[in-house]
Parts: structure tokens; C-alpha cells; sequence
């Protein structure tokens, strides 16, 4: 669900308006510019999204891996920066694949589109939950732990990968049928 809060981040100003009769201070009004575009296009944007977030996921792993690299002692600093700023970019793509959702699911009515984004968006936190709890079984102060734990969750990324993909295709084609 999107918070008033959430769709204000996801918001960009629009022109400012007059001055009120009043000669009370200008209010810009917040506009999503995703309002009134094509299906079309709105789809395209989620999968722009996606490439942000594989791309940020990227950035995760490079982090860990230099992390990893880096001592002992480790350089868990830069580590936090890192996730610090995956963090912010993750949770920016979500603000607006949800905005995309509440768009399909409301004013355009395209509840099995939305649906589509709704499970993208489920899978996502799967797949980042369950990279970070890789991550931190990683660690050297945890390394020798269960390695068959260690086995499943990295298929259980890979399965989380797949169904992404599976999930983006059905978007573009009952997108497709939609127009």
C-alpha cells in the first residue's frame, strides 16, 4: 500500500501555481509523471526499474566481495556505506513500482498487469532478503556454518531470478494483449 508519504517521494513539482488572492506563499502541486502515459509505457518503466535494482544488486555484491577482501580487519565502514546506499536505491524502485501498481490497479484498471507488478515487487524482497541473509552468513565471523543452508539459499536466489524473469515476460505480453 502507498503511504501519502511514499507517493510524495515518488512525485515530482509541477510548475508552481499563481499566488493565491490571498497573497498566501505559492504551493507547488506534486505530480507523478508517470499520469498519464501508455501501458506501454508504464511496462517499459518497470523494466527500467528492474535494471536499476540489478544494478544495485551489483553494487551488493561488489561491496561484499570487497568487504570480504579486506582484511581482517574489515573495512566495515565502506561496508555500511555501501548497503547504505543500495538500501536508498532499492527503496526508491519500490516507491514507484508500487505508484505503477496503484496506477494499473486503479485509474487504468488493469488489475491482471497490476497483479503482475504486485508479484514482482513480492519476489524482489524475497530475492534481496534472502541475498542479504547470504551476505551475512558470508561473513568471516560466521564462515563454516551449515553449508547446505548456504546451498539452498543461493538456490533459492537462483529460483527467485527465474520467476522474476517469468513475471517480467508476462507483463510485456498481457501488456501487449492490453493495448
Amino acid at each position: 500500500m502507498i503511504t501519502t508519504e511514499a507517493a510524495a517521494e515518488s512525485a515530482v513539482p509541477a510548475v508552481p501555481g499563481d499566488l493565491e488572492a490571498t497573497g498566501a506563499p505559492e504551493r507547488e502541486q506534486l505530480v507523478w509523471p508517470w499520469k498519464d502515459a501508455a501501458i506501454r509505457a508504464l511496462v517499459q518503466r518497470i523494466h527500467q526499474l528492474q535494471a536499476e535494482r540489478a544494478q544495485a544488486f551489483r553494487r551488493l555484491e561488489e561491496g561484499h566481495r570487497q568487504y570480504l577482501s579486506s582484511g581482517p580487519p574489515y573495512d566495515f565502514p565502506r561496508y555500511r556505506s555501501t548497503v547504505h546506499e543500495v538500501t536508498q536505491a532499492f527503496a526508491a524502485a519500490s516507491r514507484e513500482v508500487l505508484a505503477v501498481e496503484a496506477e494499473l490497479a486503479g485509474p487504468r484498471a488493469q488489475p491482471l498487469l497490476a497483479s503482475h507488478v504486485r508479484r514482482l515487487q513480492q519476489l524482489e524482497e524475497t530475492r534481496l532478503a534472502t541475498v542479504a541473509l547470504l551476505q551475512l552468513m558470508g561473513t568471516p565471523e560466521l564462515t563454516g556454518q551449515d553449508s547446505l543452508q548456504m546451498h539452498q539459499l543461493k538456490m533459492k536466489v537462483i529460483k527467485t531470478m527465474e520467476a522474476i524473469s517469468e513475471v517480467l515476460q508476462d507483463l510485456r505480453f498481457d501488456a501487449e494483449s492490453a493495448e
